[in-house]
């Protein structure tokens, strides 16, 4: 299992971009699938973008595509998710998940690692 830590949040005007990292400890993190979820205040955790461990395939959802790249650097144990043209209803708070399936990853199901959320603000 694999300990994950998110980080580069932060305060945008929207039109603006952040970098989140999630940043994993543990010698497997090359076998397992990423993802990154928000949850917005008064909404559900909802999916936003996975990888595979090899990077080949991708994932998002239809409200990032065009903005959003997900990415991660296996040499450094650490998964990305660039947000280009961020909008007011970007704003929530931002956790990376790990699973060796990509599929439970995409469908949200009962993923092995969470991270702990990192806030992201964007102003209109």
């Amino acid at each position: 299992q694999v300990q994950l830590a998110e980080s580069g949040g932060g305060l945008v005007q929207a039109g603006g971009s952040l970098r989140l990292s999630c940043a994993a400890s543990g010698r497997t993190f090359t076998t397992y699938a990423m993802g990154w979820f928000r949850q917005a205040p008064g909404k559900e955790r909802e999916f936003v973008a996975s990888i595979s461990w090899s990077a080949g395939t991708t994932y998002y959802a239809d409200s990032v595509k065009g903005r959003f790249t997900v990415s991660r650097d296996n040499a450094k144990n650490t998964a990305y998710l660039q947000m280009n043209s961020l909008k007011p209803e970007d704003t929530a708070v931002y956790y990376c998940g790990a699973d060796p399936n990509l599929i439970t990853i995409a469908t949200m199901g009962n993923l092995r690692s969470w991270g702990q959320g990192t806030q992201v603000t964007v102003s209109s």
